[in-house]
């Protein structure tokens, strides 16, 4: 354990620097800093050195040279156990360099800030900085490198104690150094790539899909298991505060890979509708699913769609919890409730199930919301899965229907009530594994049939779940009809009109199909499959 006794101090996010300054003067620690830094500093009464003072230079070009010089990066690279650096650095007069403590220009803040310039971004990308703290990671045996003020108290703690930091810490903030560069460097390269060649503007999404994908992610939660007992996990999030990877977990036992998966669908279903709506998953798939003029009204409709299905379930609503839902929630066994809020009655009614999980999330589409620089295209409006050697990469599905989509293809039109439920039904189809039928009311499931190999099979399935009378519903069915087939399940469950994509050779049979049966049919050119 060498003895540190000369510091760097450059630092944009100048949380807490002040405090530690402060700690590693008292410990005899000559420290040298740039700029604002300095100045910072010397206003807190804290002696420090300019860097111009150990370089022989005046900061240049506008603050864009300052750090980058021999007696900086030889200070921070020789080997203090090789007498040729040795020999070498005391040759040209380099004093060695012992803790190195630097964050980045803030490129991502700049990059997210609406209409930011061409010239505001690019002098925002760091130079020197990531120099240092590559030097310093790189000559970790000698050299301490902090770049999250997060580490500063545990630092200022083990230098009081010891008088001096640990190989094993050196280490640990090498590895922390490499990753907060790497972050970096992939934020300015996604960035960069939204700037159009001649244009220099940046670009709000991207029109192709980048030649290299990056993307950065940062654990926050190891979890017991993956989706069977025998499989590792962990979640990682995007650092920004938004979504179910950043949602905060008000009560009960620790959330499980499948838990969140449900919880995802929950979530993305019920952010569909602008009225109060509760969606009840299962296994990803909505076993229920309505509207209502107030959550606990749209939750006890959604129950009654299948009650057995929906115990042990995952809901997801688009509305904060008050006392009159969580009344109603309470009286059944659930695993996880999604909600933007809880009010403290709904709480309160809460705490007496300690396993069940009240998860708090934050929508990630609202504009309020922050979000790191080169991130925001793969999170917002892309979906990744995995395949052996690669992945694959697809715009998010965020197709909305406008009126000029639907088109009525049979002698009858759709009743306006036929409508809304049509409607209804589609949003719900949308989150259904594929193929997908679904039987509705105007904002209420009655039947759900999912994940089927024909789709036939889904009308029967779907018919057959439901608790509900089917008689005067709706169905939504995710992708065209390859035969009549399906129609004609359909009519025989009681349903009067069907919306549907369209798009199939046999089209003209099965809209001869509706007509003989007596439904309404909609095309809406739009195919939902989910796979």
């Amino acid at each position: 354990m060498s003895k540190i006794q000369r510091a760097i101090l450059s630092v944009t996010d100048k949380t807490g620097l002040v405090d530690f300054a402060r700690k590693l003067s008292s410990l005899g620690i000559e420290l040298i800093s740039t700029g604002g830094t300095a100045k910072l500093l010397r206003d807190a009464q804290i002696n420090v050195k300019d860097i111009s003072d150990l370089t022989g230079f005046p900061e240049m070009l506008d603050g864009r040279v300052k750090t980058l010089h021999p007696k900086v990066h030889g200070g921070i690279l020789h080997r203090r156990q090789d007498p040729k650096h040795v020999a070498a650095v005391a040759e040209h007069g380099i004093a060695p360099i012992d803790m190195v403590v630097v964050n980045l220009y803030a490129f991502e803040k700049t990059a997210a800030k609406p209409g930011v310039a061409f010239e505001e971004l690019i002098e925002n990308i760091d130079i020197g900085g990531p120099s240092m703290i590559r030097s310093a990671a790189k000559n970790f045996h000698d050299v301490a490198v902090v770049t999250s003020p997060s580490d500063y108290d545990s630092i200022a703690d083990e230098l009081c104690r010891s008088g001096a930091l640990s190989q094993e810490t050196k280490w640990k903030l090498a590895q922390k150094a490499f990753a907060a560069t790497a972050a970096y460097d992939s934020a300015i390269a996604s960035t960069l790539e939204r700037i159009p060649a001649g244009s220099f503007q940046l670009q709000p999404e991207m029109a192709t899909f980048p030649s290299t994908l990056r993307l950065t992610f940062h654990k926050n939660l190891d979890l017991r298991y993956g989706e069977n007992p025998h499989q590792k996990a962990a979640m990682y999030s995007d650092g920004s505060n938004a979504g179910v990877a950043n949602a905060m977990q008000l009560q009960g036992k620790e959330l499980s890979y499948n838990n969140i998966v449900d919880l995802q669908a929950a979530w993305d279903l019920a952010q569909e509708f602008d009225e109060p709506v509760v969606a009840i998953i299962k296994h990803t798939n909505p076993c229920g699913t309505a509207t209502g003029k107030t959550l606990a009204e749209a939750y006890k409709r959604a129950l009654e769609c299948d009650p057995v299905s929906a115990f042990g379930g995952v809901i997801g609503v688009n509305r904060p919890i008050d006392a009159e839902a969580a009344e109603e929630m309470h009286k059944l066994f659930l695993e996880v409730i999604a909600a933007p809020a809880f009010d403290e009655a709904a709480q309160k009614k809460f705490a007496s199930k300690k396993n069940l999980r009240l998860v708090q999330v934050t929508d990630p589409r609202n504009p309020g919301r922050t979000r790191p620089a080169g991130t925001e295209i793969a999170l917002r409006n892309w979906v990744l899965k995995n395949i052996s050697g690669g992945v694959l990469v697809q715009d998010t599905d965020v197709r909305p229907l406008e009126d000029a989509d639907l088109k009525v293809v049979t002698k009858r039109a759709p009743t306006h009530e036929e409508t809304r439920a049509l409607l209804f039904a589609w949003k719900v189809c949308k989150h259904v594994k594929s193929n997908a039928i679904v039987y509705a009311r105007d904002g209420q499931t009655v039947g759900v049939g999912a994940g089927q190999m024909s789709r036939v099979d889904a009308a029967k399935i779907g018919a057959m779940k439901a608790q509900l009378p089917l008689q005067g519903t709706v169905a939504a069915s995710d992708a065209f009809f390859p035969f009549p087939d399906g129609v004609e399940e359909i009519a025989k469950a009681g349903a009067t009109a069907i919306i549907q994509p369209g798009g199939s050779q046999r089209d003209p049979e099965v809209i001869a199909a509706a007509d003989r049966l007596g439904l309404a049919m909609l095309f809406t050119g739009v195919r939902h499959f989910r796979h």
